[in-house]
């Protein structure tokens, strides 16, 4: 199973101050050394943390995959084509939400979606939508010409009851409907286990989590311990 680290959170310690440090270019490289398959980041259309030269400068200067998580705006999908990262993530975004709410309407905005969708893969880019584990956005995903779904795992997290049980069956129907299976949000040392013992689920994201445990035992020990449980 591959695992994706997610910098957003060294750059808003960055910002919190201005100036260059933290730098997450310089975290995602030792993420990568530290056994990371990839890198996500999410750029916000009001560049909260992640910045347009952070991304620039992670595809010039690091050695992994790039998955870049943005939301379905006409800016965004231009800056994608332009910038060809291997992947993009789509989600939902809010100015006022401190972190990603809930899963893309995909049903809802099938129509509008389709020719974004469309672009990025032309451009040569690896789409995946963020979804709640939905069987009817599921099908809206494969409709809509995703190539990789990323299952929401918040409510998982949260404890929600019956959650991990949806979570099996929208991974089973993920890969039944021809999409590579990913799924991540809220994931922790504690909660991991029974996300990543799902055969279908080929990738974890993991961010905040991470670059948190990273303050008590340094960024490449925190990792090498999510790989150990995953």
């Amino acid at each position: 199973m591959r695992l994706g680290v997610n910098i957003d959170h060294v750059a808003t310690v960055r910002n919190a101050r201005g100036g260059a440090h933290p730098d997450p270019v310089r975290a995602a490289q030792l993420a990568i050394a530290a056994g990371a398959d990839g890198i996500t980041a999410h750029l916000r259309e009001d560049r909260r943390h992640i910045r347009d030269e952070d991304i620039a400068r992670l595809l010039n200067e690091i050695k992994a995959p790039l998955n870049l998580e943005m939301a379905a705006t006409d800016e965004m999908v231009g800056l994608a084509c332009a910038l060809r990262p291997h992947a993009c993530c789509i989600v939902p975004e809010k100015r006022s939400e401190v972190t990603t709410e809930g899963g893309l309407d995909v049903v809802g905005r099938l129509g509008s979606l389709r020719p974004k969708i469309a672009a990025l893969k032309a451009a040569g880019i690896r789409v995946s939508l963020f979804i709640a584990p939905d069987p009817a956005q599921l099908m809206a995903a494969a409709e809509a010409g995703a190539q990789v779904v990323e299952l929401h795992t918040g409510a998982y997290a949260e404890g929600v009851e019956g959650e991990l049980a949806r979570l099996a069956a929208a991974a089973f129907q993920t890969e039944a409907l021809g999409l590579e299976c990913h799924a991540g949000h809220g994931l922790s040392y504690d909660n991991v286990g029974s996300i990543a013992a799902l055969p279908q689920i080929a990738e974890l994201n993991i961010g905040h989590f991470l670059i948190g445990e990273a303050i008590f035992r340094g960024l490449a020990e925190a990792i090498a311990e999510m790989r150990r449980r995953i």
